[in-house]
């Protein structure tokens, strides 16, 4: 095992891809000379050049659309998106092209391609910058989408993204990049669609991914002080989503709180809770409580931040309401 931030756990497995295939390239804004705006990728147009680490204009339908046509035709692209507010220029490519395309050619065309780039909010950014689209992408079949929340989880499955024949939307977090972990050295992959339990419980299931673990996982130690044992699920991947991890998890505790960044409305919340009470409706000794970032537009302002944004102190209350210990 080795420490490594998360963007430097992202750059080791593009880079080991891009040595073990030369069909795998990476395009984006400043990816290339700038060394990424976020420094991910960093000394990779040493190690490869500029056929394979491409600089682009300000123009994401456009290399979005370059790299749809180039892995239709055998190639494995890397399309980094500056953030994926950016991507909404694209997404017809993301949407109607790469997403569609294995239904539409009647199978004769796959699209081995990844989208990369981070999500949500990163400070004061504001409305037009800090959208959560985990599960705007979601909703789309023939796309993955992955949310990783460490540097260990990030590498593992980015590799398995890169490898995968279908398109994959990999979703990041500016404010996650200087964060360290442990990570596995030498080759490993992790399997896409299988959530994780960072911390077992038995009194109440946390379940969240990306970033807002971080909410999670401060709140079950918050609670341990109070002798409330909460198991902390990380979803790792919201299309496809392990339902089996969650509904066993609900039949131990019997009570479910989800944290998610994103506006309320059809949110990834909104379907694993439908799962819950579908599947596990008889194991529930309350109902399943959201804990979401608010119905607004993101403001400015730092205070209108964190009254917008999930909190470790919002996620207690909501514990303690599915246990019915707040009047």
């Amino acid at each position: 095992m080795k420490e490594l931030q998360f963007r430097e756990a992202l750059r080791e497995a593009m880079t080991e891809e891009m040595h073990r295939d030369e069909k795998v390239f990476l395009m984006g804004e400043e990816v290339a000379e700038y060394n990424g705006a976020y420094k991910v990728s960093q000394g990779m147009l040493d190690l490869f050049g500029a056929k394979r680490i491409i600089d682009t204009p300000i123009a994401e339908l456009g290399f979005a659309g370059i790299g749809v046509g180039s892995a239709m035709n055998g190639l494995r692209p890397i399309i980094e998106f500056m953030t994926f507010n950016f991507s909404l220029v694209a997404i017809d490519q993301v949407i109607n092209a790469a997403a569609k395309m294995m239904s539409m050619s009647g199978g004769n065309f796959n699209v081995p391609i990844v989208f990369r780039g981070p999500t949500g909010s990163a400070g004061m950014l504001s409305s037009q910058h800090s959208q959560a689209f985990e599960s705007w992408y979601a909703n789309c079949p023939g796309l993955k989408v992955i949310v990783p929340s460490n540097p260990a989880d990030a590498k593992g499955l980015l590799k398995s993204a890169i490898r995968d024949n279908d398109p994959v939307i990999f979703m990041e977090s500016e404010q996650m990049y200087g964060d360290k972990g442990m990570v596995p050295e030498g080759e490993y992959l992790m399997p896409i669609g299988i959530a994780d339990i960072k911390r077992p419980g038995k009194d109440v299931t946390l379940v969240s991914f990306g970033k807002m673990m971080k909410v999670a996982l401060k709140a079950a130690e918050e609670l341990a002080k109070i002798q409330i044992d909460a198991e902390v699920i990380d979803l790792r991947s919201v299309r496809p989503i392990d339902y089996n991890t969650i509904i066993q998890s609900v039949k131990k505790t019997n009570r479910l709180v989800i944290v998610e960044e994103s506006w309320p409305l059809a949110a990834i919340a909104t379907e694993v809770a439908f799962k819950v009470q579908l599947d596990a409706f008889d194991y529930l000794d309350a109902p399943v409580i959201r804990v979401m970032g608010g119905d607004v537009p993101l403001p400015y302002a730092p205070t209108l931040i964190d009254a917008f944004l999930p909190n470790p102190a919002r996620v207690i209350a909501a514990v303690k309401e599915v246990m019915y210990l707040v009047k």
